[in-house]
């Protein structure tokens, strides 16, 4: 497997991209302003994360997901893994990721790669996800909001 930036004329997989987001007009914003990574196994996009910069020290993952044919094979931790190590390379000091999906197996591999839990807000799923079922059939009820520092 491989992990490499998408350029701009290439399509993002907008399949694996609303299997993490199921707002398409927030993906396609993320996508106008951030940079966007994808996993690749034999030229097949398996896995992606969206890097965005939220400020001149501190950015954000957004949108990782692994093609379900994939999952359990530790895609989502090298994914994660790779954003924390073109963080510290743009000389970020901060690095945040924001879950609404707040299963403890996704919470466990976030807190194992460094990030600690910083806030959960209810109202934000609440004004934006009223009705957003992820793929695993939840309703989200939290957006999670989880930290790291790269000091």
């Amino acid at each position: 497997m491989e992990i490499r930036e998408l350029f701009m004329d290439e399509p993002p997989p907008m399949h694996l991209l609303l299997l993490a987001d199921p707002s398409r007009e927030l993906v396609e914003e993320y996508l106008g302003s951030g940079t966007c990574f994808v996993a690749l196994n034999d030229e097949r996009m398996i896995g992606v994360y969206v890097l965005l910069q939220k400020g001149p020290k501190l950015i954000e993952i957004m949108n990782i997901a692994v093609d379900e044919r994939h999952q359990g094979r530790g895609i989502g931790r090298q994914l994660i893994e790779h954003a924390i190590g073109r963080a510290r390379e743009q000389g970020y000091k901060t690095i945040e990721i924001g879950t609404g999906n707040s299963g403890i197996g996704q919470l466990a591999l976030y807190q194992k790669c460094g990030f600690r839990i910083t806030r959960v807000d209810r109202d934000f799923f609440n004004r934006n996800y009223s009705e957003a079922i992820y793929e695993n059939g939840i309703q989200c009820q939290d957006m999670i909001r989880l930290s790291q520092s790269l000091g």
